[in-house]
This record gives C-alpha cells, structure tokens and sequence, in this order.
C-alpha cells in the first residue's frame, strides 16, 4: 500500500531486565514496572493504561519483535528507530534487542538508530541529582569507535535510507561538543567505509513551547531537523512555573495543540514533523508528571494528517513523518493496542497517513 509519508516509530528496548536496572530499581525492573503500577492522580485520569494484544511482552524473545513489526508494517509504519545508548569509552546499554535484530535477521521491518546522547539520571523517579550513568565524549577516537560499532547495522539492507544514506538520528545535538565537527568526521569515515554518505538528523527539542534548544541545523551540516514539541497548549507563564518547579496553571493541558509547522523553517534546515499520540509520564513520575488529557485516536489521525500535509512538497525519500512513539508506555505515548482503544492508534495513524 502507498502512503503520503514515510512513518519512522521511535523504539524502547527497555522491555528487558538489566543488571543495571535491578540495581538502581530492584530485580527484574523493566519499563512495564512502572506502566503496570500506575494509578489516577485527578478525577478522569486515565491509569494504569495496559497492553492488549501484544501484552506485557519480553524484547529478548524474537516472537514479540515478530508481533510488533506485522503489527506496524500492517498499518503504515516503515521503520523503527530503536533508542541506541552509547555514553562514551564504548558504554552501552540495553543493546541487546537491537543486537539480536541484526544477527538474526528478523523481523524484515526497516529500522534506524536514533542516538539518545544524555546522562541517564533519577529526574523521572523524583531522584533528579542521582546520576546513573553519565555521558561523556572523549573526543575524536571515540566518534570512530562508535561509528565502526554501528557500521554493521548501516550495512543491513533492511536499514532505513534517503536516497541510499543510512538515516542516524542525533536525540541532543546541542550536548555535543562540537556537532559540525561530529557530523563532518561521520560523513568522512561513511565515505571511507564505501557508503555514499549519510543522512544525519537532529532533533530539535521544544517541549513546552519555549523555543528550541538547538537551531544549528543547517549550520552544523545536518541533512534534517525533527520538531519536537508536547502535544500540549501552553503559554510562557506556564513554562515558567514548570521550570521554577511548580505544576502548569492549566492542569492537564488538552490535545491537540495548535501548531505551526512552516514557522520552524526559520532556522534554514529541512524540518520534519513529529506526532504524538498522547503524553502523560506519571507511570514514571508521579506528581511531578505532565499529563496530557483529551486524546483519543480520532485526533491523533487529524493531527497526522496535517503534519503529513506540510511534506508534500519535499522529494519522495525525505517525507519522512517521525512518531513518538511505538512503545513508551511509561510516557503515555505509544502506538502499540491498548485495553482501552484497541488498534485504534495504529488505525489512525495509517488513515492519517493517507492509506
């Protein structure tokens, strides 16, 4: 089936237990931990939020990789953009599941990495000054080691690409050092390595609406720029109550939030959209949360609709529409069946999408 865009899903591998988690979070932590314990925090609030079809599944098992990808594949999802977590002297975590994707084969569903470039805190859980661990980058050899590690996967045919460029997406741009030296020396060695280059992201983060937090785009050689923005209503008083630590005046805010997309083309880049379905990461954070209330899948497919609309004018390869996401269940934000709408997300964002 043809379709207006090219839906890219990000993916959280944290659906495993770690050695680290059951450290920090006690034994046999993973992601569904905090999605099952949920509760109501206001009269209609919506908690627990639980899976359906797919249930409380284990990434380490290849039939629920399988599930998923004939899930999305069935409903306009291209690809998967898997969390890829890379701090620095060759740390990694939660690799696993992408690691057996690309031994394996399996699933065919095209993927991507999208580097999530931050220090791993306690800021979730209430522990904000509790660093887990830290992000470092220790300079030019280490850029090398981190491409040559993911060298293999760019290699896959099943990996996602524009125009035959491995797509890598850059979570936050402006954390690196030196982010047109970055992206120079990874074109270099992809060049060196015999692929004709790549096709480097950056996100463009603006949660509450304040302004982005990188607007380098361009200037830093990126090929695209992601939007990034709650799908939330609210005004700068808000913003600063929430970063002086006190909840928005509006409490919860109401989906969809009116937006501009052309008005980021300011920065020069070639901006791409990003939807969400929802947001509410109390399964994480309590009251310290932000909850988002009034979505359901008929809105969303609006909303898709108009964020596919702004791409109709770009090359073919590059209408790439990014959705946050396939399965953040603690964030409130995911595509995969639930208890209480069923397939009614994957359905909205394949009718949105033009199929």
């Amino acid at each position: 089936m043809a379709y207006d865009a090219r839906a890219v899903a990000f993916y959280l591998p944290q659906f495993h237990p770690i050695p680290e988690n059951d450290e920090w979070w006690g034994p046999g932590f993973t992601e569904w931990t905090n999605t099952a314990r949920a509760r109501p925090l206001f009269p209609g609030h919506r908690q627990p939020d639980l899976p359906a079809d797919l249930g409380f599944y284990d990434l380490r098992l290849p039939e629920a990789r399988a599930a998923q990808a004939e899930l999305a594949l069935a409903h306009g999802v291209e690809a998967f953009a898997y969390w890829h977590y890379w701090f620095g002297h060759g740390r990694r975590i939660l690799e696993r599941p992408f690691a057996e994707v690309l031994a394996m084969g399996e699933p065919k569903i095209s993927f991507c990495l999208a580097w999530a470039n931050q220090t791993w805190s306690g800021i979730w859980h209430g522990d904000a000054d509790k660093v887990l661990v830290q992000q470092h980058y220790p300079g030019t050899e280490d850029h090398v080691a981190h491409f040559e590690a993911v060298l293999p996967a760019f290699r896959d045919p099943r990996y996602l690409r524009v125009d035959d460029r491995p797509v890598f997406y850059v979570f936050r741009p402006e954390e690196l050092p030196d982010a047109a030296r970055f992206v120079d020396l990874w074109q270099d060695l992809a060049r060196r390595a015999g692929l004709p280059g790549l096709y480097l992201v950056a996100e463009m983060s603006d949660l509450l609406g304040a302004g982005v937090k990188y607007d380098r785009v361009e200037a830093d050689g990126f090929d695209a720029g992601v939007y990034m923005r709650l799908p939330a209503r609210t005004t700068r008083a808000d913003v600063l109550r929430m970063r002086a630590g006190r909840k928005l005046a509006r409490w919860p805010e109401r989906y969809p939030y009116a937006q501009d997309w052309a008005a980021t083309a300011r920065t020069g880049a070639a901006v791409q959209p990003c939807v969400y379905p929802n947001w509410d990461n109390s399964p994480r954070s309590g009251r310290r949360g932000v909850v988002v209330t009034g979505s359901e899948p008929r809105l969303f497919e609006r909303h898709v609709r108009q964020a596919v609309a702004t791409l109709a004018d770009r090359p073919a390869q590059e209408r790439l529409l990014w959705v946050k996401s396939w399965n953040e269940w603690a964030e409130g934000n995911h595509l995969e069946p639930d208890l209480r709408h069923g397939h009614g997300w994957l359905e909205a964002l394949r009718d949105g999408l033009g199929g």
